[in-house]
């Protein structure tokens, strides 16, 4: 599956993707001195106690959303009888812990009216709603709400007599505005010390540029593209190293490069046409040349930029099961020409490849390469992680095939296993592993409209995107990317955000709203980075999935739990939020008691008591979070994957 070629020739998959704006509200103006209070009734973190509620628990203070100190102001006229949104600045719609946001209700009643509006989490519970008087005519109502409560909410709303819900906006559908809260992990997770910056293990593809959006999902890396055809698209010996060729997104440090180099131009390709390094470009001595150059540039923004950077990490190939069309030679001596060139002059080089569709695509190139002595040009391997050939959207987990012994290879987990066997097999000891695209699409055939995608098809692909990476970095990768930014034009629903400018989705798209993967995803970072893996737990039930991790410089354990069944998961009958299943999770030495935190899907709290070593769990599709602190236990309780070493 050739996702991201769609991208590549395009100008836009350099812009920039800025923030939120005003959606379908209105511009509000003339603001009124006049205000009400609002009714909110709020549930008590709902949706933690959906997710890790037993007997035992000891709450920690519960997370709440309130919303009150109601405002109006005159609005445009429309047709539109009412919408709603959070107006703000804040790019992704995404808000911090206990801060104020607004949330603004523009309505057109034909006569005065009464608005009955609800805020609720991806499994439906409410965590806020009320009734306001609504005068006749165009008016914006704005509430002032905070919350404590994290994750992805939808907000609809309808007038009492006159009916009515939100209208359908860009690729978000009709009845919902939405947004997000991060969690608050301060006092929850501990802190950790990065001896290099290098060790954040999360990337993306889709917000290049978009510091607000990359801060609030903790996303650490992005492509920085120096591709011979973005570089020199005209001509030769036109890229000077030493020149101000950084964009200044980099330049504040927070985010890292990792240096795309695949993408030959028309001048230096055999075809006469630009192509993806689909063959080898005509001159293999100007090529070493030309990425020498990139390795010299790539050396000064390392040490003037990112000084605790241990390494610059180069991609060269991208999807070449999917587009090579030379010999396997040639591949080999493609990698030796750009390996010598860069590390030539950057001596902290990280040369990674072939970055295949699939791990298990991946592994066998890798297999077949070694005999020609492909490891000789790579530091590191990349990959896709695109496991199920009839896609990876909600009908198709990545487990799906775990359980079935004739099949378990295919499953993700089988997938991730042979590709690390593979590189331990035949590769250097040590070698770096980053999976660097994988994204959950909705189902096959599907397309953006009123009705679509349902609530429960969002709950499915955020629950699948925690879940997939989980797995990913579980199994041994170093690093692990999400796929994509906000929904864009071709394929449907890889998306983490709702473009709501563009009915089929926008590359740069600024006007976004997260969907629940977003806010899976923000939790998941800020949960996960800074581990070590110590890898799958042994012994699990058919069904039940367990990661442990550890924190660096001997910290915390953090192990990642759900379940999983096959024929409770379907487009047909629906994605169950509600199934689960009992199980009893080691976290300290036989005969000893107390207490651990688990954090739900989104990053909610709640203490729970443990006895004789074991926590008891109710494990669903979403997956949960337990911190704990005996690592002999954990260490000794799973397996670390193959060829991974722990930093």
């Amino acid at each position: 599956m050739k996702l991201f070629y769609l991208l590549l020739s395009s100008s836009l998959f350099l812009a920039a993707c800025g923030g939120g704006g005003s959606g379908s509200s209105g511009d509000a103006t003339n603001a009124s001195a006049t205000s009400q209070n609002a009714s909110g009734a709020n549930t008590s973190n709902a949706a933690a106690a959906a997710d890790t509620a037993n007997a035992g628990s000891t709450a920690l203070t519960p997370g709440t959303m309130t919303c009150g100190s109601a405002s109006t102001s005159s609005a445009s006229s429309s047709s539109v009888l009412v919408s709603a949104d959070t107006p703000t600045t804040q790019s992704g719609r995404i808000f911090a812990s206990a801060t104020a946001f607004p949330v603004a209700f523009t309505t057109n009643a034909p006569a005065a009216d009464t608005l009955i509006w609800s805020i609720a989490d991806q499994f439906g519970n409410v965590a806020a709603s009320g009734r306001l008087p609504v005068t006749a005519g165009p008016l914006t109502t704005t509430l002032s709400c905070t919350s404590t409560l994290a994750g992805y909410f939808a907000v609809s709303a309808t007038l009492a007599t006159a009916g009515g819900q939100l209208p359908e906006l860009g690729t978000r559908p009709a009845g919902t505005a939405t947004f997000g809260v991060l969690p608050n992990l301060a006092n929850i997770v501990p802190s950790v010390t990065y001896a290099h910056q290098d060790l954040h293990r999360f990337g993306m593809q889709g917000e290049d540029d978009n510091t607000s959006v990359l801060s609030s999902l903790g996303i650490s890396w992005t492509y920085d593209h120096r591709e011979l055809y973005n570089m020199e698209p005209n001509g030769p010996n036109t890229f000077n190293p030493n020149a101000n060729n950084l964009d200044p997104f980099y330049t504040t440090g927070q985010v890292m490069r990792l240096v795309r180099l695949d993408g030959i131009p028309a001048w230096a390709s055999p075809t006469g046409a630009f192509e993806d390094e689909s063959l080898p470009p005509t001159d293999l001595a100007y090529y070493q040349n030309y990425m020498a150059r990139v390795g010299t540039e790539s050396n000064i923004i390392r040490t003037t930029y990112f000084p605790n950077q241990s390494a610059n990490y180069y991609q060269l190939t991208w999807e070449p099961d999917a587009q090579w069309q030379g010999t396997n030679a040639q591949f080999v001596q493609l990698y030796q020409t750009v390996y010598q060139g860069i590390h030539s002059t950057d001596p902290h080089a990280v040369v990674m490849g072939p970055t295949d569709t699939a791990p298990s695509g991946t592994a066998d190139q890798l297999k077949t390469l070694a005999p020609l002595g492909y490891a000789q040009y790579i530091d590191g391997v990349t990959t896709h992680g695109y496991y199920d050939i009839n896609g990876t959207s909600p009908s198709y987990p990545p487990e799906r095939l775990a359980t079935d012994p004739a099949n378990a290879s295919g499953s993700l987990i089988g997938q991730m296993r042979a590709l690390r066997s593979e590189m331990a097999a035949d590769y250097k000891p040590g070698m770096k592993l980053f999976t660097t695209e994988l994204g959950i699409s909705y189902d096959n055939g599907s397309s953006y409209g009123a009705n679509y995608p349902t609530a429960n098809i969002l709950y499915a692909q955020g629950a699948l995107v925690a879940r997939s990476h989980v797995i990913i970095l579980g199994e041994g990768a170093d690093q692990t990317w999400i796929f994509y930014g906000a929904d864009f034009p071709g394929l449907v629903g890889y998306g983490t955000f709702f473009d709501l400018a563009d009915a089929q989705g926008q590359y740069g798209a600024q006007d976004i709203s997260p969907k629940p993967a977003a806010m899976a995803v923000a939790a998941m970072t800020r949960i996960l980075d800074g581990t070590n893996t110590l890898g799958p737990v042994n012994g699990t039930p058919s069904g039940v999935y367990a990661y442990a991790f550890r924190q660096l410089n001997n910290g915390a354990v953090i192990t990642a739990l759900w379940t999983h069944n096959n024929s409770v998961w379907s487009a047909s009958s629906g994605y169950s939020s509600t199934y689960s299943v009992a199980y009893s999770l080691a976290v300290d030495a036989p005969g000893t008691s107390g207490t651990v935190t688990v954090l739900d899907e989104m990053g909610n709290p709640t203490t729970k008591s443990y006895t004789n070593g074991q926590l008891s769990l109710s494990l669903t599709e979403s997956p949960v979070y337990v911190i704990s602190q005996n690592a002999t236990v954990a260490s000794a309780n799973s397996t670390l994957p193959t060829g991974y070493v722990p930093n």
